[in-house]
């Protein structure tokens, strides 16, 4: 595989937007991902916010890879769904005007079952949004964890006018108890982006731990292989919501030394 593109969850930094643009690119990574609820948000950022947020960005030397939008329910919850998935919709548009390819979400609760009363429901309203990323050019990406990566694809993979991605979270997996070697062997090319992020069972207290990259479960040399198989090019974003600055540090180390 060519030199790894390395990204940094911005929000695990906890510090004024430009303030950590200039932290991200003293890290030395080429890009970012951007909290689309807290740190920026579609509702309130005008074309001229657009044309700031640019401008720091090309002033660090960062590109952006993704947009995290993380809402409160998944689209599997019928509450305020209308809202929710508006705002998504609003959130990949101003993805693709900052050069993004993805938005980041993790989607709601997979039925372990086709013939689930909430499946075709659920896969409608993913499947809708996978139709509005074609048109804008910014597309969902499901954050992989909390359901095997055969069951993800079952849910987003059979719709020929709808493409919904999926950002890969080993770490996330290994947590919940599923593969990520068969997660990629499921969702092959809609990986579209890596969530850098490991984690281990603590088999004492009964549950999955994340921890720092390399310290964990997931066998990322091995992960790399599979991805080259299925052609990856997309960036790997260190960072995930409670880490701390050294760990960052220590996972783009370790991934550059890949």
């Amino acid at each position: 595989m060519a030199e790894l593109k390395i990204a940094l969850r911005l929000d695990c930094l906890g510090l004024p937007l430009r303030k950590a643009l200039d932290e991200a690119a003293r890290m030395g990574v080429s890009a970012v991902e951007l909290d689309a609820r807290n740190s920026i948000r579609a509702a309130e950022l005008t074309d001229t916010g657009v044309r700031q947020l640019k401008k720091m960005l090309s002033d660090a030397n960062l590109k952006v890879a993704a947009l995290r939008f993380q809402t409160h329910r998944g689209y599997d919850n019928p509450n305020d769904l209308e809202r929710r998935v508006e705002a998504t919709k609003a959130t990949m548009a101003l993805a693709y005007r900052l050069g993004a390819g993805v938005v980041i979400n993790q989607i709601g609760m997979v039925p372990e079952s086709d013939e689930d009363p909430r499946w075709h429901s659920f896969q409608s309203v993913v499947h809708d949004l996978g139709r509005y990323g074609a048109r804008v050019g910014a597309f969902l990406a499901a954050e992989t964890g909390t359901e095997s990566g055969e069951r993800l694809a079952a849910l987003v993979g059979d719709a020929d006018d709808a493409y919904v991605a999926v950002a890969l979270n080993p770490g996330q997996l290994i947590i919940n108890r599923h593969s990520v070697c068969d997660a990629v062997r499921a969702l092959k090319d809609r990986i579209q982006m890596v969530c850098a992020v490991d984690g281990v069972l603590d088999l004492a207290a009964g549950r999955g731990i994340a921890v720092p990259l390399g310290q964990g479960s997931a066998d990322f040399p091995e992960l790399l292989g599979m991805l080259e198989d299925v052609e990856y090019r997309g960036y790997f974003i260190v960072g995930r919501a409670d880490s701390t600055i050294g760990e960052l540090q220590h996972g783009v180390e370790y991934l550059r030394n890949l």
